[in-house]
């Protein structure tokens, strides 16, 4: 791919917050990004909650905000940067979080923003677990049985249905947290 001669400045969305342990894969795939973006000539600014990162480190991007990755916060360093892009999915579930928030809020139209990696679309049928379902079986892809539930009631129906044992969990969750294996 050719580099992009009309981007100057690339706006990058940390991960925010790990656990020791855990999701150190974000924290490394950001780093990556900021010092092969700024090999390229790029100017990068990075947005994260987590002081206690690689990529906080000043020789990584040249602006760093330690600020919460919030919609709020990221839309005022985007309003006043005024990058040409934004690269969301290097901060993992946070970053596509938030970048989906500044489109649907209008952020990104308003500032001319462009996402990097991925659109908005693909964000969105990547999140909903329901479109999802739908694009891998339009593909052709198998899927394991799935029902949405959204009572106690529809919970257990669908379990009746589906067969024992079943996983349930929630629609939106980070690091896998709220699922459990029912008999």
């Amino acid at each position: 791919m050719p580099k992009r001669e009309d981007i100057k400045t690339v706006l990058v969305i940390g991960s925010g917050p790990i656990v020791i342990g855990q999701a150190a894969e974000f924290d490394y795939a950001g780093t990556q990004a900021c010092l092969a973006l700024k090999e390229e000539g790029y100017k990068v600014i990075l947005v994260n909650s987590n002081p206690a990162t690689i990529m906080t480190d000043t020789s990584i991007a040249d602006k760093i905000y330690m600020e919460p990755l919030t919609l709020e916060y990221v839309a005022k360093i985007i309003r006043y940067e005024r990058p040409d892009a934004i690269l969301p999915g290097i901060g993992g579930q946070t970053g596509l979080n938030i970048a989906m928030q500044l489109y649907k809020k209008g952020v990104l139209h308003e500032c001319q923003v462009e996402l990097l990696g991925t659109s908005s679309e693909s964000i969105e049928k990547a999140e909903d677990r329901e479109k999802f379902k739908e694009l891998c079986e339009s593909l052709g892809e198998p899927v394991l049985e799935s029902i949405i539930a959204t009572t106690i009631e529809e919970g257990v129906e669908a379990a009746k249905k589906i067969g024992y044992p079943v996983v349930l969990r929630p629609a939106f969750t980070l690091g896998g947290t709220g699922r459990r294996i029912c008999r």
